[in-house]
């Protein structure tokens, strides 16, 4: 055997364990972290598989049963990653009309505790004036810092923590019944609420921020999966006028996002539009989508983008929707797999949640 032909069956055998490894249900970081670099993954795979054809000759069965294997593993990982690109179907419908009072703009920014350039956020929140902002991260420091936008946004929810997870709501329309929950863990807060649009209408809230599985934070990703998944279970597909958003330390494409949007009936508008990689600011190579906005069917695009380096290492998302009824007969329902919510059941059970339930009156008047 020819040492180039090694070294080719070396990374054909490393490169195969991220599609096997994230194809099981096991919880543990170093399992659940091969769910992130999907396209980093499909990339090398396609390098891999480009080698194989110019150096092996094809005369030993194990020529073809390696190059088969990465064929299947590039499939099974650009599946994944396949709905973010331009050539999937949009999910949800790009608003074509006039705008009035029944829009919402948000703002989710992941500000990094030890950013010491606050001025770069507040810069950009005067120059996008969102109807919301949504910070992660931000403790007392970032907390008075951002006092000077407090004239412009008179409804406020502030949790400042010196753990990373801290977050701070700040909003220019009505903030209704908003509370702070600790679902899974008691120093993980999330904030729930209303709020109330310019055309008298109440839209439910839930900004999110769980913990990510890795070595320094947490060795599987059963917490951060129950809280997302118990948000899903609370969330019907019949609920209408539903926002999610915040850094969820996870990848739009994975398991646990992808059940929680078919338990929830939510939306993404980042499908047949591009990936949105929002993490991290310091490596352009090693980038994937973290923060995220869903929203119920009665909600159609006005504009989505990712906003300038602010400091932090994650960059801020932005989101304009418009808020329309009719839009829920036009875009498709997501499917339910009966298993798979069984396994969101038990995963819910096995964190021992803090609460059993997000409380919330189903509408307001």
């Amino acid at each position: 055997m020819k040492t180039a032909e090694i070294i080719i069956l070396c990374l054909n055998i490393i490169f195969l364990i991220p599609s096997i490894a994230s194809i099981t249900r096991f919880d543990q970081w170093w399992i659940r972290g091969f769910d992130f670099p999907r396209i980093q993954i499909s990339f090398c795979l396609l390098v891999i598989l480009s080698l194989c054809v110019y150096y092996y000759d094809y005369s030993k069965t194990w020529h073809y049963v390696g190059s088969g294997l990465l064929v299947l593993s590039l499939v099974h990982q650009f599946f994944k990653i396949y709905p973010y690109t331009y050539l999937s179907k949009r999910q949800v419908v790009k608003f074509k009309g006039k705008e009035k009072n029944d829009t919402i703009s948000i703002l989710v920014s992941n500000v990094l505790t030890t950013n010491k350039h606050p001025e770069k956020l507040i810069s950009l929140v005067k120059e996008r004036d969102p109807d919301i902002l949504l910070t992660l991260e931000s403790d007392k420091r970032w907390e008075k810092a951002l006092e000077e936008i407090e004239d412009r946004y008179k409804y406020t929810v502030k949790v400042p923590l010196d753990n990373l997870y801290g977050m701070h709501l700040y909003s220019k329309l009505e903030l209704v019944d908003t509370d702070v929950h600790y679902l899974v863990q008691d120093d993980i807060p999330s904030i729930h609420g209303f709020v109330k649009l310019r055309n008298g209408e109440y839209v439910k809230i839930h900004c999110l921020h769980p913990m990510p599985p890795s070595p320094t934070e947490s060795y599987t990703s059963t917490n951060r999966d129950a809280e997302i998944l118990m948000l899903g279970r609370d969330i019907t597909p019949e609920d209408r006028k539903v926002l999610v958003f915040g850094d969820l330390n996870d990848v739009a494409w994975s398991r646990t996002t992808k059940l929680f949007q078919e338990m929830s009936g939510l939306m993404d508008p980042r499908i047949g539009r591009g990936f949105f990689n929002t993490f991290h600011t310091g490596y352009p190579l090693l980038r994937w989508p973290l923060d995220h906005v869903f929203h119920s069917k009665d909600f159609t695009l006005i504009d989505i983008a990712r906003e300038k380096n602010i400091g932090s290492d994650h960059f801020p998302m932005y989101i304009k929707l418009h808020y329309e009824p009719r839009a829920e007969n036009v875009q498709d329902e997501l499917e339910l797999d009966r298993e798979d919510e069984q396994w969101a059941f038990e995963k819910i059970e096995e964190a021992h949640p803090l609460e059993k339930s997000i409380n919330m009156p189903k509408k307001m008047s």
